[in-house]
């Protein structure tokens, strides 16, 4: 049993809950059983008063995308300070990997950040555009005029968009909870490192929601 606060200072941050990461879209970046987080996702906001959602956003003119000449994972040439390595192509805007996975409704987010538009730009936590942390997102700032003191997420991928959501919140001074049965992650080793730094930084984590009450 989670001792929370009073609902009214708790948010829920549904993070890049995309098909892009599940398997309807195979050719994007598909992690295993990331379309079965919704129950638990609509489950934990029910102890939230306000819910807010994150989605990369992303251009077919991205500098990262991969191709037959550049490896998926392989560094990005040149002088580009918020991109690191290459990825496949996904969640373009305007396509079936954008949209939210489904049984996640556009319309019960009071709250939403689009990130990685820029061509440029590919971060991976939601609270800021770029890869060193200083060009916020407004998620921060929303959270913080709403009173808002503690923040349950889930969402996609465990081990790189979620972790780096939940250490950004961590580092601006929210209590973060981790409902595991919301998340799912690409690998073992990254999924436990991963779980490893949040638990480091003071995350506190729950097995579902049904935890919360």
């Amino acid at each position: 049993m989670m001792n929370l606060p009073e609902k009214q200072y708790i948010a829920a941050f549904d993070i890049d809950a995309q098909n892009t990461f599940t398997p309807v879209c195979p050719n994007e970046l598909p992690v295993v059983d990331g379309d079965k987080i919704v129950d638990e996702l609509n489950a934990q906001a029910k102890f939230a008063s306000l819910r807010i959602g994150s989605r990369d956003a992303h251009s077919m003119n991205a500098l990262w995308i991969s191709d037959a000449d550049h490896a998926p994972l392989t560094p990005v040439a040149g002088n580009h300070p918020d991109v690191d390595i290459h990825w496949p192509a996904h969640a373009i805007i305007g396509t079936k990997g954008f949209d939210f996975i489904d049984g996640l409704d556009d319309n019960a987010y009071d709250f939403q950040v689009f990130k990685g538009i820029e061509p440029d730009k590919h971060p991976y936590g939601a609270c800021y555009h770029d890869l060193k942390n200083t060009l916020s997102t407004g998620a921060i700032e929303y959270l913080r005029c709403h009173n808002i003191t503690t923040v349950i997420c889930g969402g996609l991928a465990t081990d790189y968009c979620v972790k780096n959501t939940v250490l950004q919140l961590r580092t601006a001074g929210f209590e973060v909870i981790l409902n595991k049965a919301a998340c799912r992650g690409i690998a073992p080793e990254t999924i436990a490192a991963a779980m490893e730094e949040m638990a480091a930084a003071g995350v506190h984590f729950v097995e579902c929601a049904a935890e919360l009450a």
